[in-house]
């Protein structure tokens, strides 16, 4: 397999994370996105990589923005190479139902769960189709596929992340650019990890595959679209939710 240079923002985080060590495991030079306030955790993060054998670069922007995502983009591209994978993982939930929820609540998660996605992309496609290859995988969720109560603009953005990735699929696909979605159940993080037990066991109750997903999970599906000979698959979404939601 060729070394690919591969972005993922959000990286920092528990999916993220592993999405770049697994990255890392197939010999692509990976590069975490941190939001610039985190710098400290960024580079203890970075560090705790090392100790585990994984050489990973991080770099700093807001993926809300889009000066900051260009400005992050073209670090990467001068420091490490241009980017021929990019994984959108960074996320925020801010749940309330629609009665009581607050114009920032829904416009931060709007931002950040589906304006990054725009943001970043529209940095690295023109190159991934001059080049002739790329690889794009949005990090959505099984409750964009189904809705949740509570979290309309949680649902309403990572529904969006599927939307972007069928039109964008169609544009790029004859340059040898893939776009495809992943799209998690309950995960297993530290946030779930912090419930309490009862709420974790009603949780896995309802999962046929009588567990939450791991963060390995999720990171196998995203290394597999993003393989040398994923070329046709495209506009896809992939879920990886243990048989919660199923459909066509």
């Amino acid at each position: 397999m060729s070394k690919r240079v591969a972005l993922v923002t959000g990286g920092t985080g528990g999916i993220g994370g592993e999405i770049c060590k697994k990255l890392a495991q197939q010999g692509h030079k990976v590069v975490a996105n941190y939001l610039p306030a985190l710098k400290d955790e960024a580079e203890a993060w970075q560090k705790q990589m090392k100790d585990e054998g994984f050489e990973m670069d991080i770099a700093s922007g807001d993926v809300s923005s889009f000066e900051s995502c260009a400005e992050m983009v073209k670090d990467v591209e001068s420091r490490v190479g241009p980017i021929d994978i990019l994984v959108n993982c960074a996320g925020i939930t801010r749940d309330k139902t629609l009665r009581k929820m607050e114009e920032k609540q829904w416009t931060d998660v709007i931002n950040i769960n589906l304006n990054s996605v725009f943001n970043t992309t529209r940095q690295v496609v023109e190159g991934m189709t001059s080049r002739g290859f790329g690889r794009i995988v949005n990090i959505s969720s099984v409750n964009g596929q189904k809705g949740q109560f509570g979290q309309a603009n949680y649902s309403a953005a990572k529904a969006g992340m599927h939307g972007f990735t069928m039109a964008v699929a169609q544009e790029t696909a004859a340059k040898g650019v893939t776009v495809n979605t992943v799209s998690p159940g309950y995960t297993a993080t530290a946030m779930t990890d912090a419930m309490p037990e009862d709420v974790r066991n009603a949780i896995i109750a309802q999962v046929p595959a009588g567990r939450m997903g791991s963060t390995k999970d999720i990171a196998f599906a995203v290394a597999m679209l993003c393989d040398e000979d994923a070329g046709y698959i495209t506009g896809a979404n992939l879920p990886v939710n243990g048989g919660l939601f199923t459909s066509f």
